[in-house]
């Protein structure tokens, strides 16, 4: 190991690598899929299904499908917000003030009652739209923990800093 990689090199923040793995393009693919998947199914089917719905059956489908489509859209923003970070378009620190205006918390699931006056469909978009927000909830809380929050010391800088003193020591 080199004298500067010794003392130059910081940690390597896991926060910072993170929108580029593997596991956030898994989350950016099924994330987009599912919104075209819903729009296609909103503009087709959906539509067709909503026709034939009675009078509170249908508020309920036009209430929890406008509730869907705002929580894609928000996912959708927060998705391409962090991939523009893996291309290297803006910093961690450009997206963690752009998130700001992302809401992450329309989370919130119908009663029971209005859900089964859904069609299938619509309710199973609706509960992977929920399992997608809350992955990319963790996934957020992982990636823009405030710096406080990270170790300041570790074991291996404190190790590495006795052996340089041990190693001055000596050189006297």
């Amino acid at each position: 190991m080199s004298e500067k990689t010794a003392q130059g090199a910081g940690p390597v923040l896991f926060s910072e690598k993170l929108a580029s793995s593997q596991a956030f393009a898994g989350l950016f693919k099924e994330g987009m899929a599912l919104v075209e998947e819903t729009a296609s199914y909103l503009d087709g089917a959906g539509r067709q299904e909503s026709k034939k719905l009675d009078r509170s059956a249908a508020l309920a489908y036009a209430t929890e499908s406008m509730r869907l489509t705002t929580r894609l859209m928000q996912l959708a923003s927060w998705l391409l917000l962090h991939r523009a970070v893996k291309e290297g378009e803006m910093s961690l620190a450009q997206a963690n003030k752009e998130k700001t205006k992302v809401k992450l918390s329309l989370g919130d699931r119908a009663d029971a009652d209005t859900m089964r006056l859904l069609p299938e469909q619509l309710s199973d978009l609706i509960d992977r739209s929920l399992g997608l927000l809350d992955r990319v909830r963790r996934l957020d809380a992982t990636m823009h923990k405030p710096a406080s929050d990270l170790p300041q010391n570790n074991a291996v800088e404190r190790q590495l800093g006795l052996l340089k003193a041990a190693f001055e020591r000596e050189a006297r």
